[in-house]
């Protein structure tokens, strides 16, 4: 059974995926719809997974320069890139 759902996105994120789905020749559907299934699948396959920790300086013994551990987008963000970088590996 197929349901219909309100998802919300960033701006620039939907356009490239609508760009990558015409490139592909397929609805913008399938592409969320694979991609999510992949997500499914891997967080089940990695289910005990070792935790991101923010990188640390051998220098100074706290965070490398750029990470502020007070910036939650910023280390979302460093979480978002080494999850883009599993993913990648993953195929």
């Amino acid at each position: 059974m197929t349901e219909r759902t309100t998802v919300r996105l960033p701006e620039d994120l939907l356009n490239r995926a609508k760009r990558k789905a015409a490139a592909e020749g397929r609805t913008l559907t399938s592409l969320i719809e694979d991609g999510l299934r992949l997500i499914v699948t891997e967080k089940e396959k990695n289910a005990k997974r070792k935790r991101v920790q923010p990188r640390v300086s051998k220098a100074t013994g706290g965070p490398m320069p750029g990470v502020e551990l007070t910036d939650l987008s910023a280390l979302q963000e460093i979480d978002d890139l080494d999850y883009i970088r599993r993913i990648k590996n993953f195929k």
